[in-house]
Order: structure tokens, then C-alpha cells, then sequence
């Protein structure tokens, strides 16, 4: 077991609040002392069924909990999903229906038990609770909040100063969120830096109903691939959870040197000592950076699929980029068609890229060949004769035999 000190050093790793160190202590003493595990909240919006790394630094943070012996309480928002966080947004966001917030909550729980113990998980939703407030309980809520505290978020400020309309119903998002802190009695809750102010209504709320307040750590917006703005898919810059894992094992080689130990820091297993040991050992230019990448890329590849997965990956990336061959496991793919085919859809069936504008995407980054040949016009078309090799990206080929 952990000593206290451990404990902190471990949970305080990568954060960038911590409200407050004190409180987090006297926590941990407590729950050690008595034998009773914390409280660990983190909440989600089923928004987006598809995760990509920079969801997983939260979630990696919660399973460093799970392992020092607390509960961690996954929180799908179903109830706050219809009614849209506008934080970081310049407008409101659209709200989703019951329908996409039961599709895109069903996605989320299959993907992060690749992360977290399922045993040590519960996975909870805020219409539990809220949807029994009735309205009298409502306004007796929104009672606890002032329109100056509302306008202290930056978001609210910007939007009230420039007169972009801003709704009675993103009001009571943060307070709703807080009052989740207060049904689960939440010893701690984890959230990105944009949440913030939302963690801290959480506190105040829970201090008005004689709760002790919980403890709020924020994590940072991890970088994506271009190590400047934040991971996005919208940007291209993500390397997606379910990708396949020669993607992942290529994507994690591509990052620079530098921006490979932020990912270490926020994403590996491996304790402090080690990462910084091996950032020592790159400076002293005893290791090559290449290998410390390599080393990482199969613990991330290995974590969403399996070891095996995650050497193969390895040698076929070895085999493809050192020795200048073709990957061992080549996806074959079998397509009927009688008339030309648009590149974009071909790469869509091909099953190469998700969507006709991710295909246009990756062909303007001239990240798309055919039969060898890079190809830059969005608009180009394949006669469907015999076979044709695809290849996106670095390590996603696809052979396609036209029938």
C-alpha cells in the first residue's frame, strides 16, 4: 500500500488545479484511516460516441484512483446532455435527443473499460435524480446562484458583452452539475481545465447542504498531433481509441520529441521516476528518442487492443518504413461496382476513412495513394478493373479487388 505521500504524488501528477492539497490529504487519512474508499466523480455528456486520447487523460486519472483502492463513479450526463454545456462555446449548443444520448451513452460505456476496471467502476446517470426534482425544487436550486456569479465565467462574460444570446436554461447547467456532486456525495471530482467553474459549483452546493466539499482537480486539454492546438477530430490532429493498431502505433511515432513526454506524463502507466528517467537518458544521448517513442506507442497500442496486437503493429510499422515493404495484414476488401468510382467513397468502402469529408480531408494533407501514387484532386475517379492498393496514412492500406 501507498503511503499518503505516494498516494498525492501519483493523483497530483499532470493536474493543473487542485482544490485544495490540504483537503485531499485530510481526505486521504481519513478514508486510510478508516478503510472507507472515496468518492471519485468525473462526469460525461454523451455528446460524441467516438474517444480519442485526449478523452483518456481524464479517465486515466480516475483509473490511477481505482488503483490506490477508491470508487470511481463514471457520470453519464443523459439528463445535462439534453440541455447542451455551453462551455467554451461563443453560442448555445444544440441539445441532443433522448435517442442520441442513449446511442452515444451505450458507445462510451463499451469504450472506456478499456481504461478502467469495470469491477471498480459504477456507472451512473444524472436522470436518476434529476429528472425526480420537481419544479418547486428546481427554483429552490437556482436560488443558490446570482446572475454576477453566473457572469464570472468567462464564456457568460464574453457573450454578454458582445450580446450574443445567452439562455435561461444554461443557467442551471452548473448548478445541475453541482447538485450531481450532491446526490453522489462526491469526495472528489475530476474535470477538464474548461470545467472549472462548473467543479466549483459543486462545492459550494454541497457546503449549503452541510455536505463536506469536495475536492476539484482539473486536467489539462492534451495537445493533439500537431502539438499546438488541442486534440480535436475536427482538426485531424486526434489518434482515436478504436482505431486499428497499426494507426495508433504510427500516429504515437509521428509526435515530436517533446510533445512525446507530455503524452508520457499524461497517459503512460509508468511511474514519475521512470518517465523522467527516461527523458534523462535522451538528453545524456544514451537512448534515441525513436526508442523511448517506440516504447510508448506499444503501451498505448497495447492498452486499447493487447500486447500481441501491439508488436505486430510494431513490426509491420518496421517493415513498412525501415525495409520498405507492405504490411503483413493487408485488409482485402471485395467491391461491385460497373460505373467510375469517386476516390473519397472508394476510401469510404474501403473502409479506409469514415466519411466522404474525411476522405476529401486527408487527400488535400496528401495523405492518400493509389497504387503508389500520391493523389491531391479531391474529385478523382477509379475505373473498376481488376485490383487497386489504397493506402491512407501512414500504416492503412487496403487492397481492393473489383468484381
Amino acid at each position: 500500500m501507498l503511503s499518503i505521500d505516494e498516494q498525492i504524488k501519483l493523483i497530483e501528477r499532470g493536474i493543473v488545479d487542485c482544490i485544495s492539497h490540504e483537503e485531499l490529504v485530510k481526505k486521504l487519512e481519513k478514508s486510510a484511516a478508516t478503510g472507507i474508499p472515496l468518492r471519485v466523480k468525473a462526469g460525461f455528456d454523451p455528446t460524441a460516441p467516438d474517444l480519442h486520447l485526449g478523452h483518456t487523460v481524464l479517465l486515466q486519472k480516475l483509473k490511477h484512483f481505482q488503483d490506490l483502492g477508491h470508487e470511481v463513479y463514471f457520470l453519464i450526463g443523459d439528463f445535462t446532455g439534453m440541455i447542451g454545456d455551453p462551455t467554451g462555446k461563443s453560442e448555445t449548443r444544440k441539445a441532443l435527443t433522448r435517442e442520441d444520448v442513449a446511442r452515444n451513452a451505450e458507445s462510451y460505456k463499451e469504450q472506456v473499460f478499456k481504461i478502467l476496471d469495470p469491477e471498480k467502476t459504477k456507472v451512473v446517470f444524472n436522470s436518476q435524480w434529476l429528472a425526480e426534482l420537481d419544479s418547486f425544487a428546481m427554483i429552490r436550486l437556482a436560488s443558490e446562484l446570482t446572475v454576477a456569479r453566473m457572469l464570472e465565467r468567462e464564456d457568460f462574460k464574453v457573450r454578454f458583452r458582445e450580446g450574443t444570446p445567452i439562455s435561461i436554461h444554461e443557467f442551471l447547467y452548473p448548478l445541475i452539475q453541482g447538485y450531481d456532486s450532491v446526490a453522489i456525495e462526491a469526495d472528489v471530482e475530476i474535470g477538464g481545465t474548461d470545467q472549472l467553474f462548473n467543479l466549483l459549483m459543486g462545492r459550494d452546493l454541497q457546503r449549503s447542504r452541510k455536505q463536506a466539499p469536495q475536492v476539484v482537480l482539473t486536467l489539462p486539454l492534451l495537445e493533439g498531433l500537431d502539438g499546438v492546438q488541442k486534440m480535436s477530430k475536427s482538426l485531424g490532429n486526434y489518434i482515436g481509441i478504436t482505431e486499428l493498431p497499426n494507426d495508433i502505433y504510427g500516429k504515437v511515432l509521428s509526435l515530436s520529441d517533446q510533445l512525446m513526454f507530455r503524452y508520457y506524463e499524461l497517459l503512460s502507466d509508468l511511474g514519475a521516476e521512470a518517465i523522467a528517467e527516461l527523458k534523462r537518458e535522451m538528453e545524456a544521448g544514451t537512448r534515441h528518442p525513436k526508442e523511448i517513442k517506440k516504447q510508448l506507442a506499444r503501451e498505448l497500442t497495447a492498452r486499447f487492443y493487447s500486447e500481441e496486437a501491439a508488436l505486430q503493429a510494431e513490426q509491420n510499422f518496421e517493415k513498412v518504413f525501415q525495409k520498405g515493404g507492405l504490411p503483413d495484414d493487408i485488409l482485402e476488401k471485395k467491391i461491385i461496382a460497373t460505373e467510375d468510382l469517386w476516390l473519397p467513397q472508394l476510401l469510404v468502402d474501403a473502409g479506409l476513412v469514415t466519411s466522404t469529408s474525411d476522405g476529401r480531408r486527408m487527400i488535400k494533407q496528401n495523405a492518400v495513394s493509389l497504387d503508389g501514387e500520391k493523389v491531391t484532386d479531391i474529385n478523382a475517379v477509379v475505373k473498376p478493373h481488376g485490383e487497386v492498393l489504397l493506402k491512407v496514412g501512414k500504416l492503412r492500406y487496403c487492397k481492393v479487388c473489383f468484381q
